[in-house]
């Protein structure tokens, strides 16, 4: 048993217990599968894509961006949202690497 991690997660999990809270809800699953690689969408393109208000859409959109899971920029008038690729797939990783050592 790795009784270490028993009272606190490593450094490096830390931000990702928001990566998987975020990614636990079907509608945020929904809104990062609308995605192409490489493209940004602005609020009004995700909720015509969406069942969901606007305002819920905004709330989801705002739990993954604080999750870091995506990138934003306000350009005018507009906010375009991005996956943020990197630290999710670094997120991931470190998981599959953590479960790696321990087979």
């Amino acid at each position: 048993m790795k009784s270490d991690y028993a009272q606190a997660i490593p450094e490096q999990w830390q931000a990702m217990s928001k990566v998987f809270s975020a990614l636990g809800d079907e509608h945020r699953q929904r809104i990062l599968l609308l995605f192409e690689r490489g493209e940004r969408l602005n609020v009004g393109q995700i909720v015509a894509a969406s069942p969901l208000s606007r305002s819920a859409v905004a709330h989801h959109l705002k739990t993954l961006r604080d999750a870091n899971v995506l990138h934003s920029e306000k350009v005018g008038k507009e906010v375009y949202f991005w996956i943020n690729a990197e630290f999710v797939a670094m997120s991931l990783q470190n998981v599959l690497d953590y479960i790696r050592e321990t087979l």
